[in-house]
């Protein structure tokens, strides 16, 4: 996971959590939306977004203007605010990573993303959690204050423990949103999870979206769980789904192939890229040592897993072909700069060289003459041999 900020069409700065699947590998991107005063780091957002980049799909979660870590003031946003920031952060995602696939909403967000969902193409799939089927549900939360709020303009108000303050154009601009009107032209695949305990949102909000919305759509019952998903159990179940459940829209396994490799930066990310290598999606970036964010291997680790990889393969191919007792060859490859009188095959002195260190472990009853041989066929490996000969490159502007 990695922390990440970008600015909302107002100029503000706003905070967020990119969490990718191990090895920074990814299929799919998703959006998530937290709850109404609630923040990215609820149980809830994190553990879904663990899960679903447990299954390949890198989750982009933040915090609304406002809240928790970004900048901006809570009093001056509204439900429609709240829209203009998930598609700044879609287009976030779309410039870092790859437009979002996928919108995950929780509470209020949830009726966010399925009002948002139109407006970002790219999305096939939405998911809700204790949604509610109107953005006007929030003002319940209030709703002793509202005539204060419509005759003044504003008033604090207090919201799980905080304060908050609200304005009537909040209340105005919750009510101008039709939600169900919406979800009937959706055009998207879509899963409503909901608990008949909630006490927040009640379970008949779970069944008006579900009833407004088109096919192809599944409901989910959180049979124990509460509004926040405080119980772990409970929030883990609901990533469980969601992610099982987005691996059938999203088409996770199409596979998309380009001839070569592409990568692709932002200036404003630092040293962080994304790898396109046929139908498989890394990320590269520099430790932080080096000023990077750590995102994935350097590109020297790259070129060292490259000869790794390589190693194994020749030498198990090898095995394959002879008839050996080789159960299992592994590599491990250590990349540094040295001077050439460090070297011993190395004519020129003076000169910096780039060496690779290889311990190969063969495992498996061979005599030490078979050992030695895989050692002589390692040395044939096809990077081996493009590392050692002269290579060329030509570039080129696009």
């Amino acid at each position: 996971m990695s922390s990440i900020e970008f600015s909302n069409r107002d100029g503000l700065t706003l905070v967020g959590d990119l969490e990718l699947p191990p090895g920074g590998r990814f299929h799919a991107t998703a959006l998530f939306a937290h709850c109404f005063t609630c923040g990215r780091d609820i149980r809830g957002a994190r553990e879904i977004s663990r899960a679903l980049a447990e299954a390949g799909i890198a989750v982009l979660r933040f915090d609304f203007t406002g809240l928790g870590e970004s900048e901006g003031e809570f009093a001056d946003t509204t439900f429609s605010s709240n829209l203009d920031d998930l598609e700044d952060a879609a287009a976030f995602l779309a410039d870092t990573l790859e437009a979002p696939q996928l919108l995950v909403g929780h509470s209020l967000g949830g009726a966010a993303v399925l009002a948002v969902a139109g407006r970002l193409p790219s999305t096939r799939a939405v998911a809700t959690l204790a949604a509610p089927s109107s953005p006007t549900n929030v003002l319940r939360h209030f709703d002793e204050h509202l005539d204060e709020i419509m005759r003044s303009g504003s008033a604090e108000v207090e919201l799980a423990g905080r304060s908050f303050r609200i304005r009537s154009d909040f209340v105005e601009d919750a009510r101008s949103h039709d939600l169900e009107a919406r979800l009937d032209r959706l055009d998207r695949a879509l899963l409503v999870l909901h608990s008949p305990l909630d006490e927040t949102v009640s379970i008949e909000h779970a069944q008006r979206i579900f009833s407004a919305a088109r096919h192809p759509k599944s409901f989910i019952s959180l049979d124990r769980a509460d509004h926040l998903l405080t119980r772990e159990p409970d929030a883990r179940y609901a990533a469980g789904v969601i992610a099982a459940w987005a691996g059938r829209f999203l088409d996770i396994d199409r596979l998309v192939q380009e001839e070569g490799v592409r990568v692709r930066g932002r200036t404003d990310d630092g040293f962080v890229c994304r790898v396109d290598a046929g139908h498989h999606r890394l990320l590269a970036d520099e430790p932080e040592s080096m000023g990077g964010g750590d995102a994935g291997p350097d590109p020297y680790e790259y070129l060292a897993s490259a000869l790794g990889s390589c190693t194994v393969m020749t030498l198990n191919m090898y095995a394959r072909h002879k008839g050996w007792p080789v159960e299992r060859v592994s590599c491990r490859v250590r990349h540094r700069r040295v001077h050439a009188d460090d070297c011993r095959d190395c004519p020129d002195s003076e000169r910096r060289i780039d060496e690779f260190e290889r311990e190969i472990d063969i495992e498996g009853p061979l005599d030490p003459g078979q050992r030695q041989r895989m050692l002589e066929i390692a040395d044939r490996c096809p990077v081996h041999r493009s590392l050692e000969n002269e290579a060329r490159v030509r570039s080129s502007l696009a």
